[in-house]
């Protein structure tokens, strides 16, 4: 898969881990469904902060990707929702992690709430 991300001077630098854009050629497109930090053999909310959670996340994510043949470096666009905007920055840590190179472009949203009172949800679109 070919992908480029792309940069404007023209228009405002990335203020996270993501790039303003990304453009890749045609081939298998993959969406991911909004993850939350669900332990997938209890199925419960993983303790702790909003690290823990987004940590849990993308672990979910990953193995979403794994399942479909794929990994973060198949990813082009993500949308992270957050109940408390002031946990950006620590969201922005665990998800940075996740890649190496050019992140894919990506949206940060706070809302009002989150299925099973999760802090954070993630999803995706990957290119193969």
């Amino acid at each position: 898969m070919a992908r480029k991300a792309i940069h404007s001077d023209d228009a405002p630098k990335a203020i996270g881990p993501y790039s303003q854009a990304v453009q890749v050629d045609a081939g298998k497109m993959t969406f991911l469904s909004g993850q939350i930090p669900l332990d997938p053999k209890t199925m419960e909310l993983v303790p702790g902060d909003v690290v823990a959670q987004a940590e849990q996340v993308m672990k979910n994510l990953q193995a979403v990707l794994a399942a479909s043949g794929l990994d973060f470096s198949h990813v082009v666009r993500c949308t992270i929702f957050l109940t408390n905007l002031g946990d950006f920055a620590k969201v922005n840590e665990v998800y940075a992690r996740a890649f190496s190179g050019s992140p894919p472009a990506r949206a940060t949203v706070q809302v009002s709430a989150l299925p099973r009172g999760s802090q954070v949800e993630i999803d995706a679109i990957a290119i193969s």
